[in-house]
């Protein structure tokens, strides 16, 4: 998947199956990486990694997509 930039592109957004991760449920990752300054920053690193579970992740996807959808109302 390609990444996702917000606030102005500083913030980049994966998300990926981590096959590495193959003997762990939350092998969905997340990972946010920050390139602003240190004055700005959302999150205390620059690379933030966020892992999932299958149930996890569909559970986000959803609330985004009804999030979307009352927005258009």
């Amino acid at each position: 998947m390609s990444p996702i930039y917000l606030l102005d592109d500083s913030l980049e957004v994966e998300i990926f199956f981590d096959q590495g991760d193959l003997s762990y449920t939350d092998n969905i990752c997340l990972k946010i990486t920050e390139s602003c300054i240190e004055e700005e920053k959302v999150f205390r690193h620059d690379e933030n990694n966020l892992y999932l579970t299958s149930e996890q992740a569909l559970a986000l996807a959803d609330a985004l997509i009804k999030a979307v959808q009352a927005s258009e109302k």
